[in-house]
């Protein structure tokens, strides 16, 4: 058992917790299986790996602006953000971090095996997701039963994490063939609820034609139709707002003085998203025909289930849509539940960026602007409700995963909390 667990431990940290390098390897097998030359064996493996580096760049300069609004709005609107992780979830990583990358290894097996064996071709390749979810999974056993033998918590929830990454692109595949044109790529995020429920009502408030990338504008608002300058200019516009508030508010470092920061935290902010942009293209160039090599030899029309900044090309403007709409509608909720005393929640910024983005392009898809941004509003209602409802539900394990969530997480830990209710006591430790 210790070997298995150093083994397993050992992929975990450098292949699951690398996720450029798994991508790179998952090519390099593609392209290996199709018998390609030398050359471009070694080309694809390295520009795929490079383009999720890039991605994951731009990824991160997004974040970290995100990170830097969040002080001007806290002197804005007058909250205290969350913060993102906490000694309870440091505690509870480190008591069950084993089980979770032992779950996280043995459910990818069980994904590819499915994969291999049943018409559902896909293969779930966002790492870090993988993680969470793997906690996630342990946080709704553990607060059924916190002495359970590692043997259960493996077991069960290596299954459940195994049919997750299975079903969860399968369903949405649909979605992804109509937003693409193509069937060659799947979406693997857990922020499906939220974009399936995007794609299925956004048209019944708007019209596809009336698209956020095909909007007539007046001549002079003509550089919106950059992702670029838009972006740069309406979070700029944003945030300088916010500063000028936090100003009048005696909020130290705001009004006036935070004008400049605020323009250029803008500028990043875009800069960000342009970088993302260029990195999801190069990926997808080089994932795509890499992964047939997987699909003709290894799982028959296998499919690479990707983050969701792969979908943020098909409409960048309605990333940013998706994104003002689900804040909009989760600082409305804040306020509601604060002020009736129902619950305390805190916005989780990145959270609402990339579900909300993700669903903006959803709702633009069937409905246009209006789509947009009911596809952003769905994100906030999803993550204002469930981390209201959630965090007490997490007493006994770690409270700051309701806070740092997607929709699924909510969802796979209701739903798996009842199911295995009469279960979990029977592995008792």
């Amino acid at each position: 058992m210790d070997v298995l667990s150093s083994i397993t431990q050992w992929i975990a940290d450098n292949i699951f917790s690398q996720p450029a390098f798994l991508i790179g390897l998952i090519a390099l097998i593609g392209l290996i299986a199709q018998r390609a030359s030398f050359s471009n064996t070694v080309l694809g493996t390295l520009k795929t790996a490079v383009g999720f580096l890039i991605l994951s760049q731009g990824a991160d300069l997004v974040v970290g602006a995100l990170l830097g609004l969040v002080p001007m709005l806290e002197g804005a609107f007058g909250f205290e953000a969350a913060a993102l992780g906490g000694a309870r979830l440091d505690e509870f990583v480190a008591t069950y971090g084993g089980y979770a990358t032992l779950i996280m290894t043995f459910g990818f097996l069980i994904n590819v095996l499915i994969a291999r064996l049943t018409p559902l071709k896909y293969i779930y390749l966002t790492g870090h997701l993988m993680w969470w979810i793997s906690l996630v999974i342990l946080a709704a056993m553990v607060e059924i039963t916190p002495d359970a033998s590692a043997t259960g918590y493996v077991v069960i929830g290596s299954i459940i994490a195994g049919v997750y990454w299975t079903l969860q692109p399968a369903y949405i595949q649909p979605l992804m063939r109509k937003l693409t044109g193509h069937n060659e790529l799947a979406y693997g995020h857990t922020s499906s609820s939220n974009v399936w429920l995007a794609a299925k009502l956004g048209r019944f408030v708007g019209k596809p034609e009336q698209s956020t990338e095909e909007v007539k504008l007046p001549a002079w608002m003509g550089f919106f139709r950059d992702i670029t300058a838009g972006t740069a200019m309406v979070i700029g516009v944003m945030l300088v707002i916010a500063t000028l508030i936090g100003g009048v508010r005696g909020a130290e470092g705001q009004g006036l003085e935070g004008i400049v920061p605020a323009i250029m935290l803008g500028l990043r902010f875009a800069m960000g998203i342009t970088v993302l942009l260029f990195g999801v293209r190069m990926l997808i160039a080089e994932i795509v025909p890499a992964f047939r090599g997987i699909a003709m030899k290894i799982v028959p029309d296998a499919k690479p289930a990707l983050d969701c900044p792969i979908v943020f090309d098909y409409a960048p403007t309605a990333v940013i849509i998706g994104f003002l709409s689900a804040t909009v509608v989760f600082f409305i909720f804040m306020v509601i539940f604060g002020v009736t005393g129902l619950a305390v929640i805190v916005p989780p910024f990145i959270m609402l960026f990339f579900p909300g983005g993700a669903g903006g392009v959803f709702g633009n898809m069937v409905g246009g602007v209006k789509g947009a941004i009911l596809g952003g509003a769905i994100l906030g209602l999803f993550l204002a409700v469930g981390q209201a409802l959630i965090t007490p539900m997490l007493g006994n394990s770690a409270p700051e995963l309701a806070q740092l969530a997607d929709p699924d997480w909510y969802i796979i830990f209701l739903i798996f909390r009842a199911v295995l209710a009469p279960i979990m006591p029977l592995f008792g430790g």
